[in-house]
This record gives structure tokens, sequence and C-alpha cells, in this order.
């Protein structure tokens, strides 16, 4: 096992990458043995961290998993003895050792794991590689067992400002995941995915102003900020899409969540000897990266989540102000509304200058990172302060959204989030859980003195014919039951009005299942003409002049799921008691949306 292992390990690339001019470029995914796993000392209070020691049989260097690769250690995968392929990592130096923050690996399971295979030596560094001048040095919160103090006595000289920098300068780049409070002397190359308007605060210990900037690279996202003295030198030269290398000093603290939509435990803020250099090569950088929610997903997050989203813009409203409970301040703001592929729309809220300046074409693909998910009406979105907004983007979610809609999108009816507040939860805010029909039972929901609400995924299996419909009253807003007086006469006693006709609305009882049981809904217009695909007046037109193609209409809704909102209450029929339960919304079954759900619950089963 172990002779065939060895033939697949890169032997001496461990040498070549920290020898080369560019180390992160020098090996393309080298695969190396796992000598050692540990976990990093001096993380506490922070994020888990492993730290790895890494063998190419000729050499070994110590490493440093990032958090997102966390998993494979938890799972077992990640263990003494196995055999890894580096796909993405970064290569530093810290305090004369050499050091690989790991970024991206696959575990080569096929190879199994065996002892450490030969006898490799920690990388040696040649005198004069020690002369150079380091551009960054890099400490890792204990990676190397030295304490804060020592570390800030060996702090070295910041580079120079300079209006462009090229890499060559900049050897050894600081990854964003690897950041932390312990960190002190680092220089990272980031790409800024968003940049704030500037923001001025008054208040009793004075005044000032403030601008942030989120910072991307290959590792992860991190927030900086700076304040009154930062926004006049920074702010100017920091631009959407740019890249720039940022030394320290510049502070790492605690991120505060509620003014960022990013997931990094930490967050920068810019101090007045803080480095910023715009980078000449973009190289290595990502552009803007997603976590795209799909619209019809939308109904299963909860509410106030940060989303990102991409869609279609159907429509795109006036600017509009409002004034702030809060502040007595005017608002700009400005709908606009979203449509995919999943057949849904979502009504999107952007603000202040994004409002105004807005210029996007209907029918353009619009991508926007950092929207938080309300339940006012449905479902909506708002694009956070923090958040972005990308018109047209070169990427392949983009197109695929765009080629569907070219070629049939165009044509497509679109469910609103609007008109689904009762399917949705959005009625005073309400947030219904959802049951299978035995817990419903189970539960006894209904049986209290309270009604129960709650949603609950079901297919129809059969649709009761019998009074399916009544007669109602023509006047706006009324639906009350007419009685015809005379041919042609339709009286509403509660309108004192007599109608020519009636318009006939659905109140039907239909039997639902799922794998745990069956339970009768009682369903009022709007979910019965959802059932049923046809207005109830269609309906009765059908059945009084063609029994078969009723019947046949009939035939056609069971067997359709929906995912039904529904009350329990204790009702009294015949002088017994007996829980109704009653259907206010219902959507259609969104089936790529319900394999996304399932596929997690099955990783969730297969986690405990």
């Amino acid at each position: 096992m172990a002779a065939n292992a060895a033939s697949h390990i890169s032997q001496g690339s461990l040498a070549a990458i920290f020898s080369s001019d560019e180390p992160n470029k020098a090996v393309s995914q080298p695969v190396l043995q796992c000598v050692q796993v540990k976990p990093l000392a001096g993380s506490q209070g922070g994020p888990e961290r492993f730290r790895v020691v890494l063998s190419d049989i000729n050499n070994f260097v110590q490493s440093m998993l990032a958090t997102q690769l966390n998993h494979v250690v938890h799972e077992g995968k990640l263990r003494k003895g196995c055999f890894v392929r580096l796909k993405s990592y970064q290569a530093n130096q810290v305090k004369g050792k050499r050091i690989i923050i790991v970024l991206d690996l696959d575990v080569i399971e096929e190879l199994g794991e065996c002892e450490k295979i030969g006898e490799p030596k920690g990388l040696e560094i040649k005198a004069e590689e020690d002369e150079k001048p380091q551009s960054t040095t890099i400490n890792t919160g204990g990676f190397y067992g030295n304490k804060p103090a020592q570390q800030q006595n060996q702090q070295q000289s910041l580079p120079s400002r300079t209006n462009a920098s090229s890499s060559a300068a900049h050897a050894n780049i600081y990854p964003i995941e690897a950041l932390s409070p312990y960190a002190h002397k680092w220089t990272i190359k980031a790409r800024c995915t968003h940049k704030s308007d500037i923001k001025t605060w008054h208040n009793k210990n004075g005044e000032g102003k403030l601008f942030s900037v989120n910072l991307l690279d290959e590792s992860g996202e991190i927030r900086a900020t700076g304040f009154t003295d930062q926004v006049d030198t920074l702010y100017d030269l920091f631009h959407e899409g740019g890249v720039y290398y940022i030394s320290s000093p510049c502070r790492v603290n605690m991120a505060k969540k509620q003014f960022s939509n990013l997931s990094n435990d930490y967050e920068l803020t810019f101090e007045r000897d803080t480095v910023v250099e715009k980078a000449e090569e973009q190289d290595g950088v990502p552009q803007v990266r997603f976590n795209f929610t799909s619209i019809a997903d939308l109904q299963t997050v909860e509410k106030d989540t940060t989303i990102d989203v991409i869609g279609i813009l159907n429509d795109v409203g006036e600017t509009s102000q409002i004034v702030s409970k809060t502040t007595s301040k005017p608002y700009d703001k400005r709908e606009l509304t979203l449509v995919d592929n999943t057949g849904f729309s979502v009504r999107l809220t952007i603000w202040g200058n994004t409002a105004t300046t807005f210029d996007a074409m209907q029918d353009s693909v619009v991508a926007f990172k950092g929207v938080k998910v309300s339940d006012f009406g449905g479902r909506s979105l708002s694009l956070l302060s923090s958040g972005s907004m990308t018109i047209d983007p070169d990427i392949d979610e983009a197109h695929k959204l765009k080629g569907w809609y070219d070629a049939q999108g165009k044509n497509d009816k679109f469910q609103s989030y609007a008109q689904m507040d009762g399917s949705m939860g959005a009625a005073g805010g309400r947030s219904d859980p959802t049951k299978s029909i035995m817990q419903v039972k189970e539960e006894n929901l209904g049986m209290s003195e309270n009604v129960d609400y709650f949603s609950m995924k079901a297919t129809i299996i059969f649709v009761r014919q019998e009074n399916v419909s009544y007669p109602a009253c023509l006047s706006e807003g009324c639906n009350k039951k007419v009685v015809e007086v005379d041919p042609g006469q339709w009286r509403c006693e509660k309108c004192d009005k007599t109608h020519p006709k009636p318009q006939y609305r659905y109140i039907m009882s239909i039997n639902v299942s799922d794998h745990t049981g069956q339970l009768w809904l009682s369903c009022f217009d709007d979910v019965g003409r959802l059932v049923m695909g046809m207005t109830a007046d269609q309906l009765n037109e059908l059945k009084e002049n063609d029994d078969k193609a009723a019947g046949d209409a009939f035939q056609e809704a069971n067997c359709k799921t929906f995912v039904f909102k529904c009350r329990a209450k204790m009702d009294t029929f015949q002088d017994q008691q007996r829980v109704r339960y009653q259907v206010s919304g219902a959507i259609p079954l969104n089936y790529s949306s319900e394999c996304t759900k399932l596929t997690q619950l099955i990783k969730e089963y297969s986690m405990v």
C-alpha cells in the first residue's frame, strides 16, 4: 500500500512551492501525505482551527486548515496517514518558518492511509532568502506558540504607499480566512465588492462620518470600516470591482453582525497608518461571490434572513419617499419586481442613491447580494445598505436565466407572493409550523379554545362533488349567498339588491393525504379555482351541459400536490362538536424547491 501511495505523491513539490517567485502557482494541485492533524492552539474564543502537517516524502511543512474545511476533520476523512490533493492554497512565511494555508483539498480515499512514508525533513530557508525584505510577516495566533508581546516586538516596517502595486512587491499574501485579532503584520489582496455611501452621525459625544467596504479573496469575505480621517484619505481610492493590497496596521475586531451581511466572524477597522494600494494584476482574486436563493424557495426562508437573489427585472416602480418613524428623515425608495424560472415573482425594494440612480432596463438580469427577507405582503425583499446589486452579471446563473426568459419566460405567468399571504404566513406577521397529518391529529390541533394555524404538504385524493359551489352576490366585497326569487332575479338580503344572475363561488370539501394519513379540508373560492383549474361559474356550466366533462374535471383535480395553509378550530354541527380544518391558502408544489429541502433533510439525517 505504501509503495503504491508513494508513487502518487508529488515529491519535491514543497521545495518547489517555496522556492518560486510565485509560490501559489508553482505546483498545481500537489498530492501530499497528512502526517499529523491537531486542533490549533490559541484558537479559543475564535473560530475552531486545525493544524495539519503535510509531507511530500522529501520535506514536511506545517499547515493551517481554512475553517470552511473543518468538516473533513469532523467527518473523519482527514486523518493521520491519509493522502490529500491540494486544490487551492496560500504559501507564506511565519517567523522564519514555512506555512501553507489550505483553502481547498480532496482526500484521496482510494489510496487509503498508512504510516509516514520516508523520513521527510523540515524545509530549510536559505541564508540569502533570510536577507530578502518581506512585505509581511504572518502571525496565526499561537501556531508556533509565540506570545503576542513577542510577536509585536518583531514587527517589520510596512511598504510605502504607491498608486499601483504589483504582486512582486507582495510575495506573501495573507488569506482573509486566516485573519484574526492575533495577526499583527499582514497584507491581503482583495476585491472591493461593495462600497457604502458616506454616513454621518451626531450624538452627545460629538459627530463624525464613516464608510465601509466589503473585501473578497479566494478564501472568504470581510467587512472593513473607515472613520472620519480615513474617510478623507481612503474613500475615493476604493471603487467597486477594484482589487487592492491592504496592509496592517489595521484593527481586526469581532464582527457586528447587525451591520453586515457577511458570514465572517471578524471585521477590519482602517487606522491612520493602514496602507491601501491599488493592484495592477487582478489574477487570483475572484469576482463577486453569490449564494443564490431561488424566488420559489423564499417561502421556506425565515423572516429577517439575509440572502442573495437573482432574477429577471419584470417591473420597475417609480421613486417615492417615506419618512422614518425613528429618525423622522425622508428616504428615497423604489420597488422592483423580479421573476425567475421557478414560476414565482417577488417585490424587492432598493433605497437611497441606489433607488434614485437606478437605470437598468426592464427584462435585464439583476443579481443582488445581501437582501433581507420580510414577510410583509406574503414575502418581500429589501436591499440592505451593506448589500450590492449587479446588472447583467457575467456568470452562469445569469446566462441560463436570460436564455430561459428569451425562449419562453416572457410569455409565462408568475405566482406573486403578494397574492399568497394566506399561504406564506404574512397575515399579522404569522409564521405557521409545518405539520404532517399524523402530527395534526396527535397534537390535537383545534381542540383547544384557540385557533391553531399550520401548513402541510399533501396530495388531493378526492373532491366531493355535491354542494361544490354556491350562487353569490355580484356586489363588490359582499359574496353572500343569493336566492332566485324569479327567473333572472337573484336577491341578496344583505345588500338589499336584485341581480340578473349570480356569480358562483367555490365552497368545497377535499380529502388529502400524505405519508402519515388522510384529512378532510374545507376550501373557499381562491383555493377552489387553484384545485379545479377553472372558475366555479365555468364548472357550473359544465355540470349543466356536459356531465362527462364535469366528471373529468373533478378527476383531473385528483393527485395534485399543494402546500396548504390551514386553520383548525372546534365547530358545532347538528349539536355535535368536531374540529374543522379550513384552508386559507395553497401553493402548487415546486419540485425544484422540494428537492432542495429533501436533500437538506437527508444530509441532516446522515449527520446524526
